[in-house]
Parts: C-alpha cells; sequence; structure tokens
C-alpha cells in the first residue's frame, strides 16, 4: 500500500508540474501558411522539414490547397495567415481583377525568381520550335484551320497570365483571336490530355510532367522571357502582418536560412524527394530535380536546354528575397497595356500599400541580407525598358 501511495503521490506531482509548465510555457498559437504544389514552394517546404520554423520559434503549419483562389479567399478571410502566392496576386485581387477590389494582401518578401514555362501541345509539334517565335502565329493560324485554339494560365492577372500574354504579345499573336481561360496548376496536364487546350503557363513540375507523359513541349521558359523575373512571394493577410508582426519576422528569417540552403545545389535533390511526397507536390521525383538542377527535357524531339544561371533560384546571393513596389507598378502596367484595366491605377499608392519593404528590411539587417535597390528602370527579355518613374511613356511603346 505504501508503494501505491508513493507512486499515486509522484504522478500526482508529475501531473501538477506538467500543468504549471503549461501555463507558464503556453504552446507556440499555430500559424497556418498555405501553399498549391508546385516547385517553387520549395522553401516554406524546407523550413518545415529542416526544422526551421521551429528554431525561430514558430508553430507552422503548412496546407496544401486546390487553386489560387482557394489561396486569395483563406488568406483574405483568415483561415490562413498568409501563403507561397503568385507575386502578382495581390494586385489582381486589389484591382478588382482576380477578386473583390480594394482587398489587401501584403507582400511581405519574394520566395524565387524563374523556372516558369510555356507548354504547346502536340499540335505545335513541328510547326513551331524551342524559343522560336516568328513561328507561332503562323503555327496558330495551321491549327485554327481544324480547332479553335485555347490557352490556359492559373489565376486572372497572376504572374502566368502575364507571362503567357508577353509572349503572345512578342510573337505578334492578337489576343482576342485566342480563347484564354483559368485552371489550377496541379490540373494542366490533365486538362491538356483531354484537349481542353492547346498550350498553357503554369509552374514547374507541370511542364516537366506534360514532357515526361508526352503531352506536350516546353516551347519557352519563363526565364527567356525575363531572366531572374520575380514568381512566387510569401504574401500575409493584413492582420496577421498587422498583430503578430514578431511572429510574421520569425517566419521570413525561417523561410530565408530554407532558400539559402535550397541554393546549394547539392541540396536538391533532397529537396526533390521531400516535394515528391503526396502531401506536397506530388509528382515524379526525376522530373522535380531534372529542372531544380536547370536541365530541361523540352520532349518533341527538342532535346534538353541546360540552363545554366537562369534556373530556379531561390537566394540568389541574397538578390531574390526582396520585395519591389517597382515589380509591382510593372505588373499594373501590364493590366493596362493588356486591357485588363481600361484607366491607370494608383502606381505609387498601391505599391506602398501592399508591399511591406519595411518590415523586410528589419529582417533583412537581422539576417544579414542585402536590401536591393527599388524604383530603378529595368528591362525584361521580350520588352521594352520600364523606368517605374515614367509608366506611361513606357505603355505608349509597348505592344499590345
Amino acid at each position: 500500500m505504501k508503494n501505491i501511495r508513493k507512486n499515486l503521490l509522484l504522478v500526482s506531482a508529475i501531473l501538477f508540474m506538467a500543468t504549471i509548465s503549461a501555463f507558464k510555457y503556453p504552446a507556440a498559437e499555430v500559424i497556418k501558411l498555405g501553399f498549391i504544389p508546385l516547385t517553387d514552394c520549395a522553401p516554406l517546404v524546407a523550413a518545415k522539414e529542416l526544422g526551421l520554423f521551429a528554431k525561430y520559434g514558430v508553430n507552422v503549419e503548412l496546407s496544401k490547397e486546390a487553386s489560387w483562389a482557394n489561396i486569395r479567399d483563406k488568406v483574405l478571410n483568415g483561415e490562413l495567415d498568409g501563403a507561397h502566392c503568385l507575386y502578382s496576386m495581390p494586385m489582381s485581387v486589389y484591382t478588382g481583377i482576380g477578386g473583390k477590389a480594394g482587398s489587401e494582401m501584403k507582400i511581405a518578401m519574394t520566395l524565387n525568381n524563374n523556372g516558369q514555362a510555356i507548354t504547346l501541345s502536340k499540335d505545335f509539334c513541328g510547326l513551331v520550335g524551342f524559343k522560336d517565335l516568328k513561328k507561332v502565329n503562323g503555327a496558330i493560324a495551321e491549327i485554327k484551320k481544324r480547332k479553335e485554339v485555347t490557352f490556359a494560365m492559373t489565376f486572372p492577372g497572376g504572374t502566368h497570365d502575364i507571362w503567357l500574354r508577353n509572349w503572345m504579345a512578342a510573337s505578334g499573336v492578337n489576343q482576342k483571336s485566342v480563347g484564354i481561360i483559368t485552371i489550377p496548376p496541379p490540373q494542366m496536364v490533365a486538362n491538356m490530355k483531354v484537349d481542353n487546350m492547346e498550350g498553357f503557363c503554369v509552374g514547374e513540375p507541370w511542364n516537366g510532367v506534360a514532357v515526361a507523359q508526352n503531352v506536350g513541349f516546353t516551347h519557352i521558359a519563363s526565364q527567356d522571357i525575363w531572366k531572374n523575373h520575380p514568381e512566387k512571394a510569401l504574401v500575409v493577410n493584413k492582420d496577421f502582418a498587422t498583430n503578430k508582426k514578431e511572429d510574421l519576422k520569425k517566419v521570413m528569417k525561417a523561410i530565408i536560412e530554407a532558400q539559402r540552403w535550397l541554393d546549394n545545389m547539392s541540396n536538391r535533390k533532397k529537396a526533390a524527394a521531400w516535394l515528391s511526397k503526396p502531401y506536397y507536390v506530388n509528382a515524379p521525383v526525376s522530373v522535380l530535380e531534372a529542372r531544380l538542377l536547370g536541365s530541361n527535357d523540352l520532349g518533341c524531339d527538342l532535346g534538353v536546354q541546360k540552363y545554366k544561371d537562369d534556373y530556379m533560384t531561390f537566394y540568389n546571393n541574397g538578390i531574390v528575397a526582396t520585395p519591389k513596389k517597382s515589380y509591382v507598378m510593372w505588373f499594373l502596367a501590364q493590366y493596362v497595356r493588356f486591357g485588363m484595366l481600361k484607366s491607370a491605377p494608383d502606381y505609387k499608392g498601391i505599391s506602398e500599400k501592399l508591399v511591406l519593404d519595411d518590415l523586410f528590411a528589419e529582417v533583412a539587417k537581422e539576417m544579414s541580407v542585402p536590401v536591393q535597390p527599388d524604383m530603378q528602370a529595368f528591362k525584361t527579355t521580350l520588352d521594352v525598358n520600364f523606368d517605374p518613374n515614367n509608366i506611361a511613356g513606357y505603355l505608349s511603346t509597348t505592344k499590345k
């Protein structure tokens, strides 16, 4: 009996101490970050798998989402604190192109550059080659003798929509002469299989998967449209940015450390293995790995394209992460250029409202990340010079 009494007293003491500890050291509140199954969700996945969120003292749960519209809705209604997100989605939503006008999604940092592509169906095989823009318009005309031509992107006003439209403008394609539809990234290949579209613009690995399944071929990569372009961002809701600033900073620090790890090329095979899991991207590890390493099997007997310094990058000596107002302005200018907005928006006001550049500067200083200069003129590969201080001048010289 004595031993039983002693054991009961010991158990009671342990339970009492555990209760006291729970009050003294409460469990960290869950921070929920969404992602779409794409290769460039890798910074969030690596931060989770490497234990970096825990290292910086935040309890992050990753939530796989079905579409960019899901991401938008859940960030805005607070179901998600933030997400891996198309860089231009906040502008599309705020201006009413892709959501309720005036809704604010805040850009905390850039997650990656490069690594998207335009895939064309086998209808185009033999009519147009890799980066062969001069033949695109004629190829479309040839196919239109048999059927209508439709292209897919992933979200109205999103990055893939804008890469697609820039490609068509550079190829001399009248955008009103073809259909443009919205399809979630993981559904692209299946939709091309059943002939719902003749081409699509999407992130990896779905371009690579289309080649692997002999459904289509890679016609051009997004880095051939604009080398080192901004692609995905860490986007957060207004409440999280305003009321949980310190937690957001910790999340950003974990992601920056993951970005550095990912840009060590010897780590990319491990990253591909993580991403291939069903609860992340759920795609063949061989396809994920090849394109992460800059090796693109193009399909259609076009061979393999090796990208040397413009494959998908996540850190690039600190160049990637800075969120830039000038990039926000460039995307807004594309909306005007392609008739998605009927009049010029408040370029400066919108960029200042949506970009958390001051917060990023704080994090960058603490993480020794060089903040990149902003509001300077730049030029994309297929377009004319863009000066954020003279957007009207830019629009007067662009191809529609």
